[in-house]
């Protein structure tokens, strides 16, 4: 009894620090998509000694600083996030997002070769749907209305500086697109998991404007 508390105590503690790193690496994607929204294209030092630290709390003992560019940095943590939701114990091999590589994510040409990458709700584990799962929908859910947010302000202040004030509004428009398509596709799965009397995870979508 006692070995089996012990083991419950570490891998709750195990699974709180997954999260915990989870976040960060939210965290840092955010940071990366403001200054891609700034139309800035080198990663500052801060931003890129952030990267590193976070590679070495996930084990590796001396890792290079990232590479410079703020869309090679995406990618590192982009990748490095795609591991933490891998190593979920409850889905050991999940399913790869429809159309999109491992640990790459769905980029779109909005105009002027600008790219933005659409999120897509991670995928339901093979076994039976469960809280983890419905979680890790809501929080991408809230992450793209926080992305179409940063587009919005960023479009605002292009037309009050008419400043390319076009290509912000096109990138502004494609975000609350994969917005709304994400929080409707959400909802379903919600309605679909209430009627078979399933878990539902708690909250929703931000509310629409």
């Amino acid at each position: 009894m006692a070995t089996a508390a012990v083991k419950d105590l570490a891998h709750d503690a195990e699974e709180t620090r997954r999260r915990e790193l989870l976040a960060e690496s939210d965290s840092l994607l955010d940071d990366v998509e403001k200054l891609r929204l700034d139309d800035e294209s080198e990663a500052p030092q801060q931003l890129r000694e952030a990267i590193r630290a976070l590679q070495m709390r996930l084990g590796r003992t001396d890792p290079p600083l990232p590479p410079a560019t703020l869309h090679a940095a995406h990618d590192l943590v982009f990748a490095v996030q795609q591991r933490l939701m891998a190593a979920n114990p409850k889905h050991p091999r999940p399913n790869r997002h429809a159309g999109r590589p491992g640990g790459q994510p769905v980029m779109t040409v909005v105009r002027e070769n600008r790219l933005w990458k659409l999120l897509t709700l991670p995928p339901p584990p093979s076994s039976t749907p469960d809280d983890s799962w419905l979680e890790l929908v809501d929080a991408t859910v809230e992450r793209a209305w926080h992305r179409w947010s940063y587009a919005h302000q960023h479009a605002r202040r292009a037309a009050s500086e008419r400043y390319r004030a076009d290509l912000a509004l096109a990138v502004s428009g494609t975000a609350w697109s994969n917005y709304w398509e994400l929080s409707q596709e959400a909802m379903r799965i919600r309605a679909k998991m209430q009627a078979r009397g399933e878990p539902r995870a708690r909250g929703g979508p931000p509310p629409t404007v």
